[in-house]
């Protein structure tokens, strides 16, 4: 799921953010900015609203790229799980904070209500935030890289 289309646009290592299935590079040259919102002038709010567009552009509250430290592109699964696991690279959460982010934030939640044209994920929200429960309680391993 966390390499999902809806999660790695977002969770980008680039200095822009990604869009579609195919995660091509994002139209009109929009660069992350300081903040990961944008630069002066072309900040993701200008277009990105808290909610999705008639017109299509799609919106949650708090658009924005996942900071740099967030990137996931090129992880295998260990790295991966070892980044989630990590507070300088996590947004400084417990596994706690990272279990709630997944399974209710509204930014998240986002990828179950894309708009049209869109697809959502293969699980639901809730099986993710059961999923990523599970993995706490069963001890947060990260699975070896092969």
């Amino acid at each position: 799921m966390l390499r999902d289309p809806r999660c790695m646009n977002c969770h980008t290592v680039t200095d822009f953010p990604r869009q579609g299935d195919d995660r091509h590079r994002h139209i009109m040259n929009v660069l992350r900015g300081d903040d990961n919102h944008g630069v002066p002038g072309q900040r993701c709010s200008t277009c990105h609203q808290g909610v999705n567009q008639v017109n299509g552009v799609p919106g949650a509250p708090k658009w924005g790229l996942a900071p740099l430290s967030m990137g996931w592109e090129g992880l295998d699964d260990h790295q991966l799980a070892d980044a989630i696991k990590d507070p300088s690279r996590n947004g400084h959460r417990t596994l706690a904070q990272i279990q709630e982010h997944m399974a209710h934030d509204a930014l998240v939640s986002w990828a179950w209500e894309p708009g049209a044209g869109r697809r959502s994920p293969q699980i639901s929200q809730a099986e993710l935030g059961r999923l990523v429960q599970e993995w706490i309680d069963t001890g947060a391993v990260s699975p070896d890289s092969r």
